[in-house]
């Protein structure tokens, strides 16, 4: 990742916002964007004016960044996401976690959506990540070591915070939704998966599959931040579905979860309000 652009951009987030100081990051995944509309929003920042970010690729990342507050927690809401599959390489996608940590926050929340593996996961559903797999067949730490991130040899034992999660659960239960809970597989993307390699990966433990996440998560972990997790299954996985995967699927399904994704993220921002 190039280390000056990921400045460039700090330092034109600080000189839009010199009195931000958010506590924690959002990062919106596909459909998630309207989640913004459950903060207060003090102002926001088209990506493209962003040194390094660009606008996202794909249908459902509104690409703004907001700088919001709920419950009292100043917040720095990224509407969307780049991915590892957009070919811009790790930059724009080390962006938002690079910026948050240098700007102070503690914490990130990562949503994401979701192609269900567990016969359980059906489209709607909420889950809380407990761990992942990389089967991206890279990640952002490759080459020279950067102190910025943490030690050479990350720990990643617990990358999933235990206490936010049980924040997270409790969320759901006070506004009434169970939530799922189980492992989230990365692949490179931009295909959706083979049937046998849904086979192949629900051998290994994959819960859900998608596309994005696990980079920032590896990300802020590795840099000392706390990292909560979050998928909305919008699909059944290839050979659990009996019809082809499209990406108006995963949009559909997200707009239709949307105001329960809301009520939830409301929720759990009051739970954290005195965690972060």
């Amino acid at each position: 990742m190039n280390q000056q652009v990921l400045d460039k951009a700090l330092a034109h987030v600080k000189s839009q916002w010199p009195a931000a100081k958010p506590k924690i990051g959002l990062i919106c995944g596909s459909g998630w964007s309207d989640v913004v509309a459950a903060f207060k929003e003090k102002a926001s920042l088209p990506y493209e004016d962003i040194p390094g970010m660009g606008a996202p690729g794909v249908v459902g990342h509104a690409g703004h960044l907001a700088w919001a507050e709920l419950a009292g927690i100043e917040t720095f809401v990224f509407q969307g996401r780049r991915h590892w599959y957009e070919g811009e390489g790790w930059t724009p996608v080390a962006l938002p976690v690079y910026v948050l940590k240098k700007m102070g926050a503690r914490a990130v929340v990562l949503t994401n959506a979701a192609g269900g593996v567990r016969a359980d996961l059906t489209p709607g559903t909420l889950m809380i990540i407990e761990d992942h797999i990389n089967l991206m067949n890279a990640n952002p730490l490759i080459g020279p070591h950067n102190p910025i991130w943490g030690p050479r040899f990350p720990d990643q034992s617990t990358v999933y915070d235990r206490e936010l999660r049980g924040a997270l659960e409790r969320a759901g239960a006070a506004v009434g939704q169970k939530l799922a809970k189980g492992v989230y597989m990365a692949g490179s993307g931009p295909f959706y998966e083979t049937p046998a390699e849904i086979r192949a990966w629900r051998a290994l433990g994959a819960d859900a599959v998608g596309m994005s996440t696990v980079p920032e998560a590896q990300l802020a972990h590795a840099a000392g931040m706390r990292v909560l997790g979050l998928s909305c299954i919008t699909n059944l996985a290839a050979g659990v579905s009996k019809q082809p995967l499209t990406h108006e699927e995963v949009t559909a399904t997200t707009r239709a979860a949307m105001v329960g994704m809301k009520t939830l993220i409301v929720q759990l921002w009051k739970e954290i309000a005195s965690k972060v």
